[in-house]
């Protein structure tokens, strides 16, 4: 009788801990909505105001700062990518359709392997495949007049006259309802698609080299350090890699079971 009790005891125990591990253990993550087209005033935007929107995106939502900087080198610079569009677009390697720096730059950023500079293309591929995704669809998903803004940003730092038109209207079809509900991801796969892991990691499906290889991250590291890893990118950089090339704010983002399917997929990736 007194064992029976002693495990009825350690039961009740383990019941009471797992849920006050639950609830108080584990980060609490309110789901942010996925990031939208900015809200603009096309018909009264002047081109200066539609330069400094291609600023914000390129280096807000487009993320693009996170691989083309000075301190990873694991994209090339776009400082002066206009004026390198001609050279570019007459390359032998060239498989684009672009005739200048507005089409070549609109370009590279929904068809990126359509050029690849020398140096920077996915290992093996022999710079014929680029690393970097198509940014008009998946977590980044920028919208045709995003895309014109960004390049309209380009071609002015590169000091080369900015051709760009500024569209008139958002196309319907680009409009998006202020305070929609954002779908949770169910599946741990859903949730790599969504946030776009595989830019950067090999992981599932993905084969994206700018960052470690998660395909058997949980034989060398514990549910902890992975969820850490996600919350807090540059609390343990691993070996090779610099800090700051993965955005912080998925805390922000993700809510809380996504966090965990995803903890729980890479756990499992042994």
């Amino acid at each position: 009788m007194k064992k029976f009790f002693q495990v009825v005891g350690f039961s009740l125990f383990a019941i009471v801990a797992f849920a006050l591990f639950a609830n108080y253990g584990i980060p609490k993550i309110n789901p942010a909505p996925p990031p939208v087209e900015e809200k603009v005033d096309l018909g009264a935007m002047t081109i200066e105001s539609f330069i400094a929107l291609g600023d914000r995106i390129f280096n807000g939502k487009g993320t693009c700062t996170l691989c083309h900087n000075a301190v990873g080198g694991r994209a090339p610079m776009l400082d002066s990518v206009a004026a390198k569009a001609g050279e570019r677009v007459s390359d032998a390697r060239y498989k684009g359709t672009a005739t200048d720096s507005e089409g070549y730059i609109y370009e590279s950023m929904v068809e990126p392997s359509a050029f690849v500079v020398v140096g920077f293309g996915k290992s093996g591929t022999n710079d014929t495949v680029s690393p970097m995704p198509n940014v008009s669809t998946g977590s980044i998903g920028l919208s045709d007049v995003e895309l014109k803004a960004v390049v309209a940003y380009l071609q002015d730092k590169a000091g080369s006259d900015v051709t760009v038109e500024i569209p008139t209207e958002a196309p319907a079809d680009e409009e998006q309802e202020e305070g929609a509900e954002r779908v949770v991801a169910k599946t741990a796969e859903e949730v790599i698609e969504n946030y776009g892991c595989t830019m950067c990691h090999k992981i599932a499906a993905g084969e994206g080299d700018m960052g470690p290889d998660l395909t058997k991250i949980g034989a060398a590291k514990s549910r902890e350090y992975l969820r850490r890893a996600i919350l807090d990118p540059n609390a343990n950089i691993a070996v090779g890699f610099d800090p700051d090339m993965m955005p912080g704010d998925f805390g922000d983002q993700m809510a809380a079971s996504e966090l965990e399917l995803l903890v729980k997929y890479m756990a499992d990736s042994k």
